[in-house]
């Protein structure tokens, strides 16, 4: 069910983006060689608790054991953070962090370098983070989600990558994954028609060989199937009538 949310909503769920942006915005200095994923794991829990009505989103969710998702190199998304993976000099990890505040819900991922990175996986990052930005200037009101759908394809097929189709974005508010799923590939003026009180996580993922995916034994962290790295990177997103809003947004860097 599709749910359009009121002012007030909209301003709990900007609160928990607020978190989630912090905690990517900082966690980005603690990314070096050498650090454990689970130690970016206790200090982004530890910091999401110290914020009042606040707690991680995904521990426990559908059983998933962790404060953060980090996929590192071409593992794509719902990577388990663990004191045996241990960050090394050229790889990239996407950090994907979910708040829930006061009941609602906020989103949001970058992918990050480790150190210095080959020049093609450079340009995956940054073809990425342009698709996110191209994606969320689609999410006009009286557009569709096909819009969102297709400009985020057209920036990852136009550099030569693989585009997962399996993994989508989502609604979100007062349940973390919430209807209309938002593809990463899609047509122009297809799909549901966007409607101010929408709220909407965007998330490209681009792989940079093949689009095919499968999931490791753990039955949490996907991978491309040709091992080849893959970029993630996310915004949740409120329909306005004035235009797209984007909520995860550290407060003293908004406007």
């Amino acid at each position: 069910m599709i749910t359009l949310k009121r002012g007030e909503e909209v301003e709990l769920i900007t609160r928990a983006c607020e978190i989630v942006a912090d905690v990517l915005d900082q966690i980005g200095g603690l990314v070096r060689p050498g650090v454990a994923t689970a130690d970016l794991d206790e200090w982004a829990e530890s910091r999401i608790r110290a914020h009042d009505g606040a707690r991680p989103a995904f521990k426990g969710l559908y059983g998933f054991p962790a404060t953060l998702c980090t996929s590192i190199n071409h593992e794509v998304v719902h990577g388990i953070p663990s004191r045996d993976r241990v960050l090394r000099e050229g790889d990239i990890v996407s950090v994907d962090v979910g708040v829930c505040y006061e009941g609602y819900y906020g989103d949001g991922a970058v992918t990050f370098c480790v150190g210095d990175i080959a020049p093609d996986v450079r340009r995956l990052l940054d073809v990425t983070r342009n698709a996110l930005d191209v994606g969320v200037q689609a999410a006009q009101p009286g557009g569709h989600i096909g819009d969102i759908s297709a400009a985020i394809e057209s920036v990852g097929l136009q550099a030569g990558y693989g585009v997962p189709r399996e993994l989508t974005g989502h609604g979100i508010g007062s349940r973390p994954h919430e209807e209309p799923q938002v593809p990463n590939y899609g047509r122009r003026g297809q799909g549901l028609r966007l409607q101010p009180g929408l709220v909407l996580a965007i998330e490209p993922m681009f792989n940079l060989g093949r689009r095919e995916i499968e999931t490791l034994g753990d039955e949490w962290t996907v991978v491309t199937a040709d091992r080849k790295v893959s970029a993630h990177f996310e915004h949740t997103v409120a329909v306005t009538s004035e235009g797209p809003r984007v909520l995860t947004v550290v407060p003293s860097r908004a406007g």
